[in-house]
C-alpha cells in the first residue's frame, strides 16, 4: 500500500489528539469518500454521454404502456 506523508501545524495535530481522534483513520476516511465522489462522478458524466443520443419517449408513451399492460391480462 502507498504512504502519504501530511504536515500539519503542530497545534491542529495536538488539538485533534487531544480530542482522541485518530488523526490516520480520519484522512484515509476522507480520502476514500474523495475518491469514491471522484469515481461516481466519472461514472454519472460516461451515463450522460452514452445516453445523449438516445431520443425522449413520445408524450404519452407511459400511460399508453400501463394501459396496453392491464389491458393484456
Amino acid at each position: 500500500m502507498p504512504v502519504i506523508s501530511v504536515r500539519v501545524d503542530k497545534r491542529v495535530k495536538e488539538i485533534l489528539e487531544k480530542a482522541g481522534i485518530n488523526i490516520t483513520e480520519e484522512i484515509k476516511r476522507y480520502l476514500n469518500e474523495l475518491a469514491w465522489k471522484i469515481e461516481i462522478k466519472e461514472r454519472i458524466e460516461r451515463f450522460k454521454k452514452a445516453t445523449e443520443d438516445i431520443k425522449p419517449a413520445e408524450k404519452g408513451f407511459s400511460a399508453k404502456s400501463v394501459r396496453e399492460d392491464r389491458e393484456s391480462h
